[in-house]
């Protein structure tokens, strides 16, 4: 019988994971990674290295390329205390992420706020230096204290730098705090990333190589991009009913040439791989009468169960937090039987989980 996401509960997809299961650290080699393949009502154990082998013949697969930028700044207070900022979205003068990393001289943006209690006035300050190797300034002012966030107005001098560059010289990876260190650096960013905008990683495509990548190539394997960019809130905790839980929004942009392919693909009868929940979000959010239109948009979309995909027919994930949207969204994918099976299984076969962890490829329910 078809569950009613009224009566569904997150407690139906919640998880206990000891902490020594969370993966700290990445693996020398990417694609060493494991990879647990749920069929059916069979669970296989392979290594990420395998997945050429088993994919369906004429596969087409979709990946996310957003690229993470540098969206955490640690500054200083008048007295001398560090504040740690933590860039969520442009607010101000422009609100697209693109017209807003051009940016000069100023710029308002909505961000997350460590140790700001201890922030009563006066702008917090941080000093770097530019690629041009010049000394550079950054004050920031809290202009607006929302729940859980802040309006900040940000400048800086030399003024002619443009805040991508401000980002690059004085920003951090914003990384998980479960990730040991902060060298992890382009271990936290896809091979494949090249638009920059997203404050976390789209984590099932770590798992590829540029050699992997180009066995699949080889084996006449067809690989599109999706752009979405993802942000923090894809993390947020569902607390409560399921109903209730207000959805972040993400921006995404499909390109021409990678919605013909899918189109084309279906008429086909291939099947199409997802590559992460964020192409997932992508793809479904811009289906329309059936096929996926190219073009930008905006994405709050919730996919629970059940749910009907219209795109992908698999899905390469890592293993996510519980109690996420993330895990309701591979429950609706797989069925609620199926990934309690999978977590139950990676669990008693010494997976692991999360961001650096290993991988499933999830093939979808008829």
């Amino acid at each position: 019988m078809t569950p009613d996401p009224r009566q569904l509960s997150i407690h139906d997809f919640t998880y206990s994971l000891p902490a020594d299961r969370i993966a700290p650290e990445p693996l020398p080699d990417r694609a060493a990674s494991r990879l647990l393949v749920s069929r059916a009502n069979q669970l296989t154990d392979k290594h990420f290295r395998d997945l050429p082998g088993e994919l369906p013949p004429g596969a087409l697969l979709i990946f996310n390329d957003t690229r993470v930028v540098r969206a955490r700044l640690l500054a200083r207070r008048p007295t001398g205390g560090q504040v740690e900022l933590f860039c969520l979205e442009p607010v101000a003068p422009h609100r697209s992420l693109e017209l807003a990393l051009q940016q000069t001289g100023h710029c308002t943006w909505r961000c997350l706020v460590g140790n700001g209690r201890r922030w009563k006035e006066g702008p917090v300050t941080l000093e770097f230096t530019a690629a041009n190797g010049q000394t550079a300034t950054l004050w920031a002012e809290r202009q607006v204290k929302e729940a859980g966030a802040a309006l900040l107005d940000f400048r800086w001098e030399p003024a002619a730098l443009p805040f991508a560059e401000v980002l690059r010289a004085a920003g951090h990876l914003p990384l998980p705090p479960y990730i040991r260190g902060s060298d992890v650096g382009e271990r936290y960013q896809t091979v494949y990333s090249r638009e920059k905008g997203s404050v976390a990683a789209p984590t099932a495509g770590l798992h590829f190589t540029p050699e992997l990548l180009e066995r699949l190539d080889k084996m006449g394997v067809e690989r599109h991009f999706v752009t979405l960019h993802v942000g923090a809130g894809t993390f947020k905790p569902i607390s409560g009913p399921i109903t209730n839980h207000q959805m972040h929004e993400e921006v995404f942009s499909i390109p021409v040439s990678t919605a013909d392919a899918i189109n084309r693909a279906k008429l086909e009868g291939r099947r199409i791989v997802a590559v992460g929940t964020t192409t997932v979000r992508a793809l479904e959010s811009a289906v329309s009468k059936g096929q996926v239109q190219a073009g930008e948009g905006a994405t709050s979309i919730f996919i629970v169960p059940p749910y009907r995909f219209q795109i992908p027919d698999l899905l390469i994930t890592n293993f996510h937090l519980p109690n996420s949207s993330l895990m309701l969204l591979v429950g609706a994918f797989a069925g609620e039987e199926r990934i309690k099976a999978a977590y139950f299984a990676a669990l008693e076969r010494d997976y692991r989980f999360y961001s650096l962890g290993d991988a499933m490829l999830i093939f979808g329910t008829p």
